[in-house]
Formats: structure tokens, C-alpha cells, sequence
């Protein structure tokens, strides 16, 4: 069979291939499509129609879609949900609770306004879904009010240590805020007070004098009658912290008062300056700014190209100078990256789960805000952001406490077309410096101030209108002590006229200050100025000017400014004289050193002139009693030159010579002193010293409504032996008639006393020093530091050595402070302690001179007594004493005075012995020591009869024989060898 047709296989053929093949061939691997990312939803509330609102709508999708094209494959995606609330609190809280209930926002970015975000805050706290807000800075909303509240953005309080170091630079003693009146502006005015007022320190510090409250709806009208009201004041620095709009009204309005002229400094907070574009505020103006790092990197520049174009694209109608980033832009670009940053790190399986909504009720029922539904993911979602950091656009963003940690402050001038210029940095720890980062350049640039001037404000002038100060004066002061202090009243023009020391210092050191102040005195009469104090504490006197005492008590209510004048506690009492009171008056020239010096070299000169005088002298031998006596009356002698001894040495002459010198000059100097003390009246204090008041019974004279007898009261002093005087005349008649003993007051007052009554009173030394005087004024006043500054510039200056001279007199005068000038002090032996060192080295040079001449000449005999075998040391000591006091026998005052003649010689004459005047020769009883005879020659001849002839040249009393002598063996001394004979 041929020609047969061919047919195709069927369908079901091809299917079981193919079914077959997928059998025996293993499957290849095919891509799989990713999963969808999670969707987020965020609200977002603003006004869209405010400047923060139109930066916000550019910049949070901006942020949102840099995000997600950073990281393409994020597993969550945020999915903005916006609501305009148009500025109104209730919209927003109405937005808010649709965002949470039924639209299911997982987050909030905003509300923008802070008292929006109060309310919001408050709803998201109970319902746990977090609040992110990049431009509510009011610290009236915080988290430690509502945990579910985080701030992406400054506090406002942050930023007021940074004004109070503009004051204190600048050197403003007071500074007025401008303020929007409500939780934004209200609530940052006590973080400014606090900021100027606790400065380090007390010159630093400022006050508010006043406020200026403007309501964020006011008119251009009563904007303007603000600004007027301000201008007739005296303060001309302000601080402004309003929103933009408001802000506008004020700037236009001072500019119409001309509070924009020179001597006016305007100083507006990162609010206002970070809107420049918007507000356009005049030149002139310091603006403060956070700091933002790395400001001009490439991501940077290219980040605000892209939001330029994007914010004019958004908004047509917007001025190009808008289109600027400025610090809320950056806030809210970094707010939106932190939660799309923390949605991403919890991943979506967090917001798998329905979303928290209604409990209870129905969708058509009234909303019960205590029902909101809690989920567990807002607590895992809060704290996720509160964990994120990273490096933001507007710096390194990380929540500190759901508070937004900013390291520093730009501080800028802000010149013409709103363009900025820099000036410095302001850090909470190193204050304000040029440069960031340099703590040792510190300062600002220079500053160009409204009306381009480069004067520094001083930010007072004399006001066109206001009060002036209160000065409490007491009005009724003593005659007496007129020149501190008086008051007067001029009859014919009823106005208070003050004079005196006081007065011309405040007046002087009120024209010394940098600014103009407007006071008046008022009298309140005689008061104790501890009750005047007080009333100054209370608020009824701005301040008082008198002599008042700074004191540790009166200043708990005041403050005082420096002291303009230095006191001490100090005594004045009578003066008497002691002339005739002194029985051993002749006793006091010279000191009991001198005198027992004196005494001393008396004792040792006599001495030396024994020691050389004994050996050779026959006026200076004799027992022993009779030496001393020798002794003692040769060295008093010299007192008076009247001693009799004829000095036979050389070396005693000298040193009695050099003595008489020394004796000369002290009975000169003795005279002089009696005479003076005989002859000049010797006025000393009746009491000598505080002490000696204490321990007495006598009564003292204090001045009446002073601190001393609280202060000597409180020291333990009797109260009852305090009698209180208010004049000068009457210390004066209590001090003649004996009712007081002493006045004890401070310096200034008892000046003025000695000035009037000088003869018979003195002071005595200053026991206690006091504060010095000081003028009070109430707690916290900004003019105590400038006075003090003032008053250290007058008492530097020549200007206050007049005043005082002119209202005290010179210095020199009889108030001696020490006593009477006229006392005389007794002689020391500090005076002379050169004399009696020349004295006593001559001395001691003669007496070891003739000590070394007679260890020559008796060298052989001290040999002998050395070497003697069987003789103890005393008997040698013995031996050796009894060779010193022996008689000299070779000297020449006991050699004849003629020798014996030969005998050849015709008509020789018996030998003649000389007997010193003073030697111990017995005559009554005719017995004689021979041992201190001495002969004129060795073998003298013997003969029938001698002639004794007395030393002193009298004729002879009695003959006696004359006995015969032999030399002794050794040649050194004679030994009598013949008896003597009698009758």
C-alpha cells in the first residue's frame, strides 16, 4: 500500500513529553520579586500657610525621599499623612486624634506651634504614639511633662544663657524683652530673667526693669503705642521673641519711633533669625543662630541647591531671598530622618499589627479621649527615636532627655538685604568667642549698630518719662558731725539741699556712671540705720545714702556697693601727765638691759685694771677683802672720773681710758633722757588699751543709733557701763566731768571730735576693723556694681583725697593716733651695744697680754710647780694662783729709789726701803710681814740704823733696824736672813 498520508502528533502527546522531561529534568532556579516594604504612617500637622509651614511641606518629603534613595532597600516605608490646623489649637488637636484613631499614625512630626503641641502632646502621651516637633521650642512643652513628646528642634531656654553673655559683654545693667504673649513668648522670659541675674559674677549680672507683652493677634496700632511707651523710658537694649509676623509690627513701629537710631541695640532670638527672608529685619540688629557644622561641605551645598529649587517650585509666589535653609528647615529635615531612621531599625514587623484606635463606643458616638487604645509598638517606636544618632544636617542629632543637644551659638549682625554677618560663637562652657573651638579667643568681632555706628550702646539714656530714685536721707544729723553728713532745707524754694562728705562722694561717683540716674532725696528723720536698712529691703526707699556701716547682718537685707570709706572701732580718752607720779623716775632713762649691761662692765673693767694692776701695783694688794673692795670701788669710781689709784701698767691705762670713753657717752645720754623726762610733760593715755577699759569699772560714751552697742554688747561688755550721747559737745563735757572714761566709736566720727577738741584727749590704736562705710541699695539692683566701679575710678583718681580734705581737714594735726608726741622712751642697750663691744675687746687684749707676759717671765718657776713629784693638781692650782698674786719684784715701781753706796764712800747712808702706801704693815703692835718688803739692791751693806720712808712721800714714824739679807739661791727672789729687832 504506497502513498500512505502522514499525520502531526496530537496535544496530548506533546503534554506527556513534556510532563515526562520536567520528571527526569531538575527544575533551574527562577528570581523571585522582593516584598513589598511596610507602610508607615506619620502625621504631619502645621499651618501651611506660615513660614515654618511652607518650609516644613518642602522639606519633610525632601528628607523622606533622600532617605529612601540612600537606602534602597529599606523594609519600611514612612507615608506621609498631613493636616493643615491654620494656627488653631483646636484644629489641631482635632487633626491629631484623626491621625491616631482613625487614619492609624504610628508617629506625629509637629504640631508646629507650641501651644499646638501642648494639646497634641497631651493626646499622644495617653495614647502612646510619639510626637516628633522640629519648630515648637517653648519650654512651657517638654517630656518631663509628656513623655511621648520629643523635641527635634532648641529650646528656647537654652539660648538665654547666651543673650545674658551679650548683656554682660556689651556691659547692658538692664535689658527689656519684647515678647509675643503667649506659651512661646511668656514662657521663655524666666529663663532670661534667671540667665541676667545669676550671672558669675556680680558685675556681670542685669536686670528686667520691665516687660513688654504683645499679643500675637495685636494691631499695628497698639504695636506702635508699645514702641512709644518703651522709647520714653530709659533702658535702650531689647531682646525680641516673637513670631514672624509679630516680630514685623515691631521692627516697623520702632523704626517709626526712632528706636532704631544710634545708642539703641536690638537683640532677636534663633527664631527670628533663622527666617531673615521672611521678617527682614532692620540693620543693625544681633541675631543668634544654632551652630551647624560642616556648613559648606559638598552634601551640604548640594542638599540646599536642591531645596532652593524644590521650595520655589512648591511655593511660586515665594520671594527668592526665602529660599534659604535656614535652622527650621534643618530641624525638620533631620525630625524626618530620625523617624524614618527609627521605623526602619524596628522593622516592619512592628506595623504588621492593626493599628491603636477607639475602644468602645462606635464610629458615629461622641469620642471618649479616656478610651484611646495603648499598643505596645509606641513604646518600642518612641524609644527607637529617642536612640537614634546620627549626623545630621543641622549637626549631630541625638535627643538628650527628648531635648535636642546643641553644642554652641552663632552670634551675628545682621546688615542690610537681612544678609548676615558673623561675630562669634557662644558656648555654654567657655562663653563668647570668636572663634569656635578657641576658648583663649575670646570676645566678638566688632559690631556695626543700628545707624552704622560702631559706638557700643550703653544702653541707658535719660528718660523722657519715669520715676526717679527714692534716696533715703536722715534728716536731722548733729552740727557736729555736719562735715560727714548734713541735710538742709531751703525755706524759700522748700527743696532738700545736702552737703557734706557723704553726699559729694555719691553725687561725684553718679557722675561717673556711663548712663544718666534721676533721683531725689527724701528725709525720714532720725532713725537707727538698721531700721533705715530694713526699710530699704522692704521696697520703701530705692536705696540710702548716708554713713552707714556695712555690716554681715544689715547686708541680708540690702546690698551695699563698695566701701567709699575705710573705719575701724578705735577709743579716745583723756590725757594725763606722770611727771609727779614716779618715785623711781631716775631709774627710767635708761632700760634694765642697759643697766644691768652697765652693771657687768663696771664689775669687769675694775677687773682687768686688778689683774694687771695687783703684781706691780702696791695700791691694788692687801688680803683679800680689801682687793675686792679695791676692786669694786676703782670700777663704780669711774662713773663720776673720781678714782684716786695711780695705774702703774700701760695696758690698764688703756683699757680704763677706753672705758671712761663709754662712761662719758652714757652719763651724757643718761642726763639728756632725765632731764627730758624731769623737765617735759609726759601726757600718756588714761587708758592704755582696749583691755585695760574691759577690766576697768568706769562708764563708756557711745553715739546714739549705732551698731556699737549691739557689737560691744554681743563681745560681753556690760550694758550698763554704756551711756549713749548723740553731739559732740556732750562726749566732750561727760569726758571733763568724769561720767564717762572713754568714747569708743568708729574713726570718721572720733576725727571730727579730736578735730574740735584736741588738747586734752588723744586715740588710742584701732582694736577692730569694720566694713567702711557703704551706700544700700534693695537686693538685686543693677546700680550696685556700677557705683562700686565708679567709686574705685574716684578713689584712684585725685578727685576724692579734695573731698575728704576739704570736708576733714589735712591729715597732720594734734589726733595723734598713737598718744602724745611729747613721751620719751627709755635708752636700750640696743643703742650702745657698739661701745661696750670696743670696751670689752680692749679689756679682754690688755688682760690677755699681761696674762701672756707673766706666763713668760715665771716660766721657770710654773715649770717647778708642774714637775714637783707627790703634789696633787690642786696644791699645784694652789701654787700656781699664789705665783700669780706674788709681787713682781722685777718691776721698776719696787726697785730703790737710790742704790746703796760703797763702803769707801764717805758719808754712805743706810740703805732706804720704800713701803707702799697700802701695804699691810701693822704699826700698833710692831709686827711686820716681811714677805712684802722689798730692797734696792741684791747684798745691801748693813747698818746701824735704817730709815722706813713711806711710798706716798711721808716722812718716817718710826725707825727701825734694818734687817740683813742674803740673795735667795736661785736669783729670782731675796730671802730675808736677819731677824728683825724690835723697839
Amino acid at each position: 500500500m504506497a502513498g500512505r498520508a502522514r499525520h502531526p502528533p496530537s496535544r496530548l502527546a506533546v503534554a506527556l513529553l513534556l510532563g515526562l522531561a520536567s520528571l527526569i529534568i531538575p527544575p533551574t532556579s527562577r528570581a523571585q520579586p522582593p516584598p513589598a516594604p511596610a507602610t508607615v504612617p506619620v502625621g504631619l500637622v502645621i499651618d501651611a500657610d506660615s513660614p515654618v509651614g511652607r518650609i516644613a511641606r518642602t522639606t519633610i518629603p525632601m528628607a523622606l525621599d533622600d532617605f529612601y534613595a540612600a537606602f534602597p532597600n529599606a523594609s519600611t516605608r514612612v507615608r506621609l499623612l498631613q493636616h493643615d490646623s491654620g494656627g488653631d489649637v483646636v484644629a489641631a488637636a482635632s487633626a491629631a486624634l484623626q491621625l491616631m484613631t482613625t487614619q492609624g499614625a504610628r508617629a506625629i512630626l509637629g504640631p508646629q506651634s507650641s501651644v499646638e503641641s501642648a494639646f497634641v502632646a497631651d493626646l499622644a502621651t495617653r495614647a502612646q504614639v510619639p510626637v516628633v516637633s522640629f519648630s515648637a521650642t517653648s519650654p512651657s512643652v517638654s517630656a518631663a511633662g509628656a513623655r511621648f513628646f520629643s523635641r527635634a528642634a532648641l529650646s528656647d531656654g537654652a539660648q538665654a544663657g547666651a543673650v545674658a553673655a551679650l548683656a554682660a559683654y556689651f556691659g547692658w545693667r538692664r535689658v527689656v524683652p519684647i515678647y509675643q504673649d503667649d506659651d512661646y513668648g511668656a514662657a521663655f522670659v524666666p529663663f532670661l530673667a534667671d540667665a541676667l541675674a545669676t550671672a558669675a559674677s556680680a558685675a556681670a549680672r542685669a536686670e528686667v526693669p520691665y516687660r513688654c507683652a504683645l499679643p500675637a493677634g495685636a494691631s499695628a496700632d497698639a504695636v506702635a503705642a508699645a514702641m512709644y511707651r518703651l522709647e520714653s523710658q530709659q533702658t535702650r537694649a531689647f531682646v525680641v521673641h516673637a513670631r514672624p509676623a509679630l516680630a514685623e509690627l515691631v521692627f516697623a513701629a520702632a523704626a517709626e519711633a526712632g528706636m532704631m537710631a544710634e545708642g539703641y541695640a536690638w537683640v532677636i532670638t534663633d527664631g527670628l533669625t533663622g527666617l531673615l527672608g521672611s521678617i527682614r529685619p532692620p540693620q543693625g540688629v544681633i541675631g543668634l543662630a544654632p551652630h551647624v557644622p560642616d556648613n559648606n561641605t559638598p552634601r551640604m551645598r548640594a542638599v540646599r541647591r536642591r531645596w532652593a529649587r524644590a521650595f520655589l517650585r512648591d511655593h511660586p509666589d515665594a520671594d527668592p531671598d526665602q529660599a534659604e535653609m535656614g535652622c527650621y528647615a534643618l530641624w525638620a529635615y533631620d525630625a524626618a530622618w530620625a523617624v524614618a531612621s527609627a521605623a526602619e531599625r524596628l522593622g516592619p514587623g512592628e506595623f504588621s499589627s492593626a493599628p491603636p484606635g477607639l475602644v468602645g463606643g462606635d464610629s458615629g458616638g461622641p469620642t471618649d479621649f479616656s478610651g484611646l487604645g495603648k499598643s505596645a509598638s509606641g513604646e518600642k517606636f518612641l524609644a527607637a527615636i529617642a536612640n537614634t544618632t546620627f549626623e545630621g544636617l543641622a549637626g549631630r542629632f541625638e535627643l538628650v532627655d527628648g531635648e535636642l543637644a546643641v553644642p554652641a551659638f552663632r552670634v551675628v549682625n545682621i546688615m542690610d538685604d537681612a544678609r548676615e554677618r558673623s561675630l562669634g560663637f557662644w558656648t555654654p562652657n567657655h562663653g563668647l568667642h570668636r572663634k569656635l573651638g578657641e576658648p583663649n579667643n575670646s570676645g566678638l568681632a566688632p559690631v556695626i549698630w543700628p545707624a552704622e555706628s560702631t559706638v557700643v550702646p550703653v544702653g541707658w539714656v535719660q528718660p523722657t518719662s519715669g520715676r526717679k530714685l527714692r534716696i533715703a536721707m536722715p534728716g536731722s544729723v548733729d552740727p557736729g558731725y555736719g562735715p560727714i553728713m548734713h541735710l538742709d532745707v531751703d525755706p524759700a524754694t522748700n527743696r532738700t539741699v545736702a552737703g557734706g562728705f557723704v553726699i559729694e562722694v555719691f553725687e561725684a561717683a553718679v557722675r561717673l556712671l556711663p548712663y544718666a540716674l534721676p533721683f531725689e532725696y527724701v528725709l525720714v528723720g532720725s532713725m537707727h540705720y538698721d531700721l533705715l536698712v530694713e526699710k530699704v529691703g522692704d521696697g520703701e526707699f530705692d536705696a540710702a545714702v548716708a554713713d552707714i556701716t556695712i555690716t554681715a547682718n544689715r547686708s541680708q537685707h540690702v546690698d551695699f556697693t563698695l566701701p567709699y570709706m575705710t573705719s575701724g572701732i578705735a577709743m579716745v580718752v583723756p590725757m594725763r601727765d606722770q611727771r609727779s607720779n614716779r618715785a623711781w623716775v631716775f631709774l627710767k632713762p635708761l632700760r634694765y638691759d642697759l643697766w644691768l649691761v652697765s652693771f657687768v662692765f663696771l664689775i669687769f673693767t675694775g677687773f682687768v685694771v686688778w689683774a694687771v694692776e695687783h703684781r706691780v701695783n702696791s695700791e691694788f694688794r692687801g688680803p683679800p677683802s680689801y682687793q675686792i673692795g679695791t676692786l669694786l670701788y676703782f670700777g663704780f669710781s669711774t662713773l663720776y672720773f673720781a678714782h684716786r689709784e695711780d695705774l702703774k701698767s700701760n695696758l690698764s691705762r688703756f683699757a680704763v681710758v677706753v672705758w671712761v670713753f663709754v662712761v662719758l657717752i652714757l652719763q651724757s645720754s643718761y642726763t639728756a633722757s632725765l632731764t627730758s623726762m624731769l623737765t617735759v610733760p609726759q601726757l600718756e593715755p588714761a587708758i592704755g588699751d582696749y583691755a585695760s577699759l574691759w577690766h576697768g569699772a568706769g562708764r563708756v560714751g557711745i553715739m546714739n543709733n549705732s551698731f556699737m552697742k549691739a557689737s560691744m554688747t554681743r563681745s560681753g561688755f556690760p550694758q550698763a557701763r554704756l551711756v549713749p550721747y548723740r553731739a559732740t559737745q556732750s562726749f566732750h563735757e561727760a569726758l571733763l566731768n568724769g561720767t564717762i572714761g572713754a568714747i569708743v566709736d568708729e574713726t570718721p566720727y572720733l576725727r571730727l571730735f579730736l578735730k574740735a577738741y584736741c588738747d586734752n584727749f588723744t586715740q588710742t590704736a584701732q582694736t577692730n576693723k569694720t566694713g567702711g562705710f557703704g551706700f544700700a541699695f534693695q537686693k538685686g539692683s543693677p546700680y550696685v556694681a556700677d557705683l562700686s566701679r565708679a567709686i574705685l575710678n574716684l578713689t584712684e583718681s585725685e578727685e576724692m583725697s579734695a573731698i575728704e580734705r576739704k570736708w576733714f581737714g589735712d591729715a597732720e594735726g594734734c589726733a595723734s593716733p598713737q598718744g602724745s608726741q611729747f613721751t620719751s622712751d627709755s635708752l636700750s642697750f640696743g643703742s650702745f651695744w657698739g661701745l661696750f663691744l670696743i670696751t670689752g675687746a680692749t679689756s679682754l687684749l690688755c688682760c690677755a697680754l699681761h696674762l701672756a707676759a707673766f706666763l713668760v717671765s715665771s716660766r721657770r718657776r710654773i715649770r717647778e710647780a708642774a714637775s714637783a713629784p707627790g703634789v696633787s693638781w690642786k696644791d699645784r692650782f694652789h701654787m700656781f694662783l699664789k705665783l700669780f698674786d706674788d709681787k713682781d719684784l722685777s718691776s721698776h715701781t719696787f726697785r730703790a729709789k737710790g742704790r746703796g753706796r760703797s763702803a769707801n764712800d764717805a758719808g754712805a747712808s743706810p740703805a732706804v726701803v720704800h713701803v707702799a702706801a697700802g701695804s699691810p704693815l701693822s704699826v700698833s703692835n710692831h709686827t711686820y710681814d716681811m714677805s712684802d718688803w722689798s730692797v734696792s739692791a741684791p747684798s745691801p751693806a748693813p747698818a746701824a740704823a735704817g730709815e722706813v720712808e713711806l711710798a706716798a712721800g711721808g716722812h718716817a714714824e718710826e725707825e727701825l733696824p734694818v734687817p740683813a739679807v742674803a740673795p735667795d739661791p736661785d736669783g729670782i727672789s731675796y730671802r730675808i736672813v736677819a731677824e728683825h729687832q724690835t723697839g
